[in-house]
């Protein structure tokens, strides 16, 4: 038996157990004391629930509040942003799961994105759980107690989620609001730095090398040291934007809380729309965005991240971001593309992203070595 499907079965058995015991409450409580995020999403998913996090926090501040993450995750929440407690598991780990377990009950619980973590949410006690409707197949939605829709008015998903709890809206992110995380130390580069992040989780989000290196270039030439950037096992990719090794590399070496600590003393980040760019608004660093198939609306600032040092440069519309899916649900107004190489075999709308656009949008953040 797989490690997945024993994570699962140890769920499914909890949480029926559970709901049997004490059924789920149809109403929100009104003075939760204790509040649990479930959720498994990638790095940038899970940054974008800090809006939700920040609004918890602002109408319950005597609550306990705490979140599943992924285990690489949860070192960045170690010094406890907004008192947020990490809970790390994996799916492909049962006794992670299962340890989860003992951490209720909760009060209330948010499940953003993936309803199957409502299952889990259950297992681990909660008796309201607050999702966006529409999810499938349907199974993952039966423990769902207020299923709510996606609204008609185009908006960041960071915002999408924290409207699915009531409450004063909290003040927008603000420099200071994520403590550093403790990490082990690492080389760190002489300032003033420009970290230019060219991996990301497809090709198609890739910018091609050669403007990367023009890049490089040109901030090398006003001041800055450059950094590059990426995740384990894409060196390939920076050996394309920089052949001659005239640039510094720390491609796959740092872990996610070593990696805020760098983008932190960077004057500059450059990135796709990849998790680290997000994680660069945690640290307040200047940071230029490069959409290709992603929504530069969806993954946008929103109201919460509205006052962050962001420039997004994308070409929007773009002909061929025409997919209407959010978490599995048909959204009318979204506009995205989650085709894989077989479908388009270039970045195209990556490629519309011209050298000079980059340029303007670091020089419009009025960054200095």
């Amino acid at each position: 038996m797989g490690e997945r499907f024993a994570t699962r079965a140890a769920v499914v058995a909890a949480a029926v157990s559970n709901r049997l015991r004490a059924r789920g409450l149809a109403r929100a409580p009104s003075d939760p004391r204790r509040i649990l995020v479930a959720h498994h999403l990638l790095l940038g998913d899970t940054i974008m629930l800090s809006a939700l996090l920040a609004k918890l926090r602002a109408n319950h501040p005597d609550a306990r509040i705490a979140m599943t993450v992924p285990k690489a995750v949860a070192p960045l929440y170690a010094a406890r942003p907004w008192g947020v407690e990490a809970l790390a598991f994996s799916p492909r780990d049962s006794a992670s799961a299962r340890a989860l377990f003992a951490e209720g009950p909760f009060d209330l619980a948010v499940v953003p994105g993936d309803n199957r973590f409502s299952w889990l949410a259950a297992a681990m006690g909660a008796r309201h759980i607050v999702a966006h409707a529409g999810d499938v197949p349907a199974t993952k939605n039966w423990l769902v107690d207020d299923a709510r829709p996606y609204g008609d008015t185009p908006g960041a998903w960071s915002d999408l989620v924290s409207d699915l709890v009531a409450g004063e809206e909290p003040r927008p992110f603000a420099p200071g609001d994520w403590p550093a995380p403790p990490a082990a130390p690492a080389d760190r580069p002489r300032k003033p730095y420009a970290v230019l992040h060219v991996g990301a989780s497809t090709p198609l989000k890739q910018w091609p090398a050669e403007r990367w290196t023009i890049l490089a270039a040109r901030l090398a030439q006003r001041g800055f040291g450059i950094v590059w950037s990426a995740g384990p096992g894409e060196d390939a990719i920076v050996e394309r934007c920089d052949p001659d090794h005239r640039h510094a590399s720390v491609a796959g070496r740092l872990d996610l809380a070593q990696l805020w600590h760098l983008l932190a003393g960077a004057a500059l980040v450059v990135a796709p729309d990849t998790g680290v760019a997000h994680l660069a608004r945690t640290t307040s660093t200047p940071t230029v965005t490069l959409f290709g198939p992603g929504s530069p609306v969806l993954a946008g600032l929103g109201r919460y991240w509205r006052d962050a040092p962001v420039r997004i440069v994308a070409e929007d519309p773009f002909e061929c971001r025409d997919q209407h899916k959010l978490f599995r649900r048909e959204v009318a107004w979204v506009r995205r593309c989650g085709r894989g190489l077989d479908a388009c075999p270039a970045p195209r709308c990556m490629e519309a992203l011209g050298i000079d656009r980059v340029l303007a949008a670091v020089e419009s953040l009025e960054v200095r070595p």
